[in-house]
């Protein structure tokens, strides 16, 4: 027994100084290439041809090494009007969305939030953006105005804005601007409430429980909890929302990392409002970190059926550690886990691909884990929907019309032209307008860029060093001219496709964000197969293995 003990704690010894031996060698590491960068920005101080910015050049190796990390990972030199707007959700400026527009070479008003300063003074989409307390911002781009914009609330500017051809003078006092996290929320059909929840940050809570209870008083009784393209935000949030829907005392989500003094275990602390109406969650690829929890831990509870495509996939978590000089450090410092056990950390930061992308878990290579009603979920890869619907797959002409300059211009032109508009959700364009739009588009000199004219260049190429062009000369020569673009037609062709883009960017003019929420529902895939899923409830009770 004794040579046994003796045994034993010899192996423990052992492992005790190989780790310690590799602490050693792990420390010595780090001090070595802290030596090493410090002798080389050194050298470079004194060598140089040139004198070096040493925030400028530091600051670049900082971002760079963080790079390396994961994308998450950021550091912010002094108190960051970026970071605190990402904690809390409040800026301080005017309330309104600017974008560059390429003819004009200037920033525009693209939309002035309801109830902020923009509003108030009468700022509207379309203004060019002039000159800020005298300063003339042409050339400039959109986070250099921005920044004059912001400052410190309570203070006041001049801004000349030219609406029509004509300058128009403002003088805006600056306030701290916090927006609605949910923009709209209202009943949509028969018993069913809808709720729009777009971040995480201070105050969500509150207002989804306020929206909730409101909704529940005007008969809502099933419940559609809008998550797609809310990127996340407070953990803290999150689970107090989860806690609406599911009794006191449950496991939410915890988080695990490297120091022990950072893992938590996150319990709902209240009693809810509703445990038993029926909830569909809606997701989608923009859906991350905190929204995952809240539809993830719902689907492992089997309190909410989640319908959409999957999501993002970040399950790393992430605090703010004040750094010297002021600065702050947002690093990540564990994982998070919902209460099936599995983490939906879809990305591998630390091992990239050959192109420098971050690989994926494949879906074989995922575990199983089981819901507390037995159902098969998995881990590695975002959370994946009970029922999957597909977003409408649009044509490539979309995406270059609807950023463009004259698209933007037209629906300027429209109210300029127009006092009011039907109701959100009412918007419709008549045959004339619909065509007044394709007349003044086809006007406007507005190209974009086909992708299969990109494919048949590719193809010519591909021919040509493998000897088949002259041969295939005459049959790339049809195909380029069946290719060739009429913008005219393709607007009419794709009618269907473009006037929902028309209709919600009129409507965000004149009704503000919780109006283009409310008009994106009329033609929406997932409102309609949660129409089909509520008015069956016993396909949404088998949906949750129940």
């Amino acid at each position: 027994m004794r040579r046994l003990i003796y045994t034993l704690l010899l192996a423990i010894l052992c492992v005790v100084g190989a780790d310690a031996q590799k602490q050693s060698g792990h420390n010595a590491a780090i001090s070595r290439n802290l030596e090493i960068l410090n002798d080389i920005y050194k050298q470079l101080d004194i060598f140089y041809v040139d004198t070096l910015n040493a925030d400028t050049v530091i600051g670049w190796g900082i971002r760079s090494l963080l790079r390396q990390v994961d994308p998450f990972t950021d550091y912010y030199p002094q108190e960051d009007e970026e970071l605190r707007q990402m904690t809390t959700g409040k800026y301080a400026g005017i309330g309104s969305v600017i974008r560059y527009h390429k003819k004009e070479n200037r920033a525009v008003i693209s939309e002035p939030y309801e109830n902020t300063p923009s509003q108030r003074v009468g700022l509207k989409a379309g203004d060019v953006i002039m000159r800020v307390d005298g300063k003339d911002v042409k050339g400039w781009g959109t986070s250099k105005v921005t920044g004059l914009l912001r400052g410190e609330a309570g203070t006041t500017f001049e801004l000349v804005v030219k609406r029509g051809g004509e300058e128009k003078t403002f003088h805006i006092t600056r306030q701290t601007i916090q927006l609605p996290q949910v923009p709209y929320y209202g009943i949509i059909d028969n018993g069913t409430g809808y709720i729009c929840l777009t971040g995480f940050t201070e105050g969500a809570y509150k207002e989804v429980r306020q929206a909730l209870t409101e909704l529940k008083q005007q008969g809502a009784e099933k419940l559609v909890l809008d998550l797609r393209g809310n990127p996340g935000g407070s953990v803290n949030e999150a689970v107090d929302i989860v806690n609406l829907f599911v009794p006191k005392g449950r496991k939410v989500v915890y988080t695990r990392g490297k120091m022990k003094h950072t893992d938590r275990d996150y319990y709902t602390a209240e009693e809810p409002v509703d445990t038993l109406m029926p909830v569909v969650v809606l997701v989608d690829g923009g859906s991350a970190s905190a929204s995952e929890i809240v539809s993830g831990s719902l689907q492992d509870m089997d309190r909410a059926v989640v319908m959409g495509v999957r999501t993002y996939g970040k399950g790393l978590v992430q605090m703010v550690r004040e750094v010297s000089y002021d600065g702050h450090l947002k690093l990540t410092t564990g994982r998070y886990y919902i209460p099936s056990g599995r983490c939906i950390q879809a990305y591998d930061y630390r091992h990239l691909n050959a192109d420098g992308s971050a690989g994926t878990v494949p879906d074989s290579l995922t575990k199983v884990f089981h819901t507390a009603g037995g159902r098969e979920v998995r881990d590695g890869g975002g959370i994946k929907p009970d029922i999957e619907v597909m977003p409408d797959s649009l044509p490539t002409l979309i995406y270059d019309l609807v950023g463009s300059d004259e698209f933007f211009d037209w629906a300027t032109d429209y109210c300029s032209r127009h006092d009011q508009i039907a109701p959100a959700g009412e918007v419709k364009l008549s045959d004339e307008e619909y065509n007044q739009f394709v007349q003044y588009i086809t006007a406007s000199g507005f190209k974009y860029n086909r992708r299969s004219e990109e494919v048949l260049k590719v193809l010519r190429d591909v021919a040509k060093r493998e000897g088949y062009l002259e041969q295939a000369e005459p049959e790339l020569e049809a195909l380029k001219a069946k290719f060739s673009p009429n913008i005219s037609t393709d607007l009419l062709r794709f009618r269907k496709e473009i006037e929902p883009c028309i209709t919600d960017e009129l409507v965000h003019r004149y009704y503000f964000q919780r109006g283009e929420v409310r008009q994106q529902l009329v033609d929406d895939p997932c409102i309609h197969r949660v129409r089909s899923l509520f008015a069956d409830i016993n396909e949404y009770n088998k949906v949750l293995g129940k």
